[in-house]
């Protein structure tokens, strides 16, 4: 009998050392990945806002990647009207598809060339420009032409009567198909007759779209340009041919000229406030939630990190309103970090350990952070659609600072949370502010 306890109490013991040592596990782990993703982390923030530059390669600051609006920095905006009878959305997007290919031939990057209701284009261009020169430069018609080697016109837009898209039925490649009048087809049959094996140039305004080589002499009418990447690479050049070869007339209805200095006042101003209201934030979490303030706060700051870095990578124009948009997510952020927190406390008070009240907490505060996510996003899409401008802009920072803090919340939050508590961080009710019993 004595030999049974003996064995019971044997088995117990390794039952415990091996529970012991795989807690001890747990810890270990949890505390080298909370330390790598804190580390992480400030070295992120780091980098993004002072920049860096390794072994040639230079990381900029968000503040010099991020490309900044014609409120910040200045510039012309122009609204362009076409003022043809009858548009279609298909004459509406060849002349902006025009318009862009001409204000690309300034040289100017970070312009911005949209459509706005169905029969407009507005064009912004940072920087300091002549507003009527560059007007003049906008308003003209397009000039298609094809030229040889030698630089002699052997065709011009009017004798183009269509251009559009396929895959070659062989390589399965994209081309572009041009189909062409009487008097072109007689132009393009000499032509490439008597530039064979060489190349044709195509210019749109002086400005060179495409080079094809002539493989065969082409009598019929129709002609394919092979060369594009893409279909949507196809579908733009076949655009341009088109627009050149119609006759498009737009006027310029609204010009306005934006100083830099509102920029250079109010980006600063921007960024000072809301450094000062994220700090303001950061220190509330801290005081009214302890330790998982803190942690709210590790997770806040990799939200702002990411969306900015997200500004970046998606080429998002900032502006005055999209700051304002950006501020708004951090609050919506910091929304969904106390729902989460507040359903933790409840379920401490209601008498469960720390480590199962974090767990149901969590999925407690899931629905309502995914559903007040959810109707934001619903009201930035309608705004995206139906608005123009700074308000589309508006919507697409919103947007992107939803997703992101969404992600921060549920997946960031939550790992970050876990970990403390396997590392023994957060033990204690008192560290959420609960009392006991």
């Amino acid at each position: 009998m004595e030999s049974i306890h003996n064995i019971i109490d044997i088995e117990t013991k390794k039952r415990r050392k091996g529970k012991t040592m795989k807690k001890r596990h747990i810890k270990g782990r949890s505390t080298i990945l909370f330390s790598l993703i804190l580390i992480f982390i400030i070295a992120f923030a780091y980098i993004g806002s002072k920049g860096i530059e390794i072994a040639g390669w230079e990381f900029k600051s968000f503040n010099k990647a991020i490309t900044k609006g014609l409120d910040l920095q200045g510039g012309v905006s122009v609204l362009m009207e076409i003022q043809d009878e009858d548009v279609t959305k298909e004459d509406l997007e060849k002349t902006r598809q025009l318009i862009d290919l001409r204000v690309n031939k300034l040289g100017v990057a970070e312009t911005s060339v949209t459509v706005e209701g169905d029969r407009r284009v507005r064009v912004e261009i940072p920087g300091e420009y002549d507003s009527k020169d560059l007007v003049d430069s906008l308003s003209k018609t397009g000039n298609l032409t094809f030229k040889d080697e030698d630089g002699n016109e052997v065709l011009s837009g009017s004798d183009v009567e269509e251009a559009g898209t396929m895959l070659n039925s062989t390589t399965n490649a994209p081309v572009v198909t041009l189909k062409l009048t009487d008097e072109g087809t007689k132009k393009f049959a000499e032509a490439t007759e008597n530039n064979l094996n060489k190349k044709i140039y195509i210019y749109m305004d002086d400005e060179e779209i495409s080079a094809p080589t002539v493989d065969s002499v082409i009598t019929g009418g129709n002609a394919i340009i092979k060369g594009s990447s893409s279909i949507d690479e196809a579908k733009n050049l076949a655009g341009l041919i088109n627009a050149g070869a119609l006759p498009v007339t737009v006027k310029a209805i609204q010009i306005e000229n934006v100083g830099a200095q509102l920029g250079a006042e109010a980006l600063p101003n921007a960024v000072k406030a809301g450094l000062i209201g994220i700090a303001i934030i950061f220190l509330f979490m801290i005081l009214y939630y302890r330790i998982p303030g803190v942690i709210a706060c590790i997770a806040l700051t990799l939200y702002v990190c990411l969306t900015l870095l997200v500004f970046v990578e998606a080429d998002v124009a900032l502006t005055l309103p999209g700051i304002a948009a950006f501020l708004l997510t951090v609050g919506m952020a910091v929304d969904a970090n106390v729902l989460i927190f507040e359903r933790v406390r409840e379920e401490l008070k209601n008498g469960m350990s720390v480590k199962s009240a974090v767990e149901k907490g969590f999925s407690n505060a899931l629905s309502s952070i995914v559903d007040s996510n959810i109707t934001t996003i619903i009201a930035a899409l309608v705004l995206y659609f139906m608005g123009t401008g700074s308000v589309k802009g508006f919507a697409v920072t919103l947007m992107i600072g939803i997703a992101v803090s969404m992600f921060t919340a549920i997946v960031v939050t939550k790992t970050l949370m876990k970990w403390a508590v396997n590392m023994g961080m957060l033990k204690s009710n008192w560290q959420f502010r609960v009392k006991r019993g």
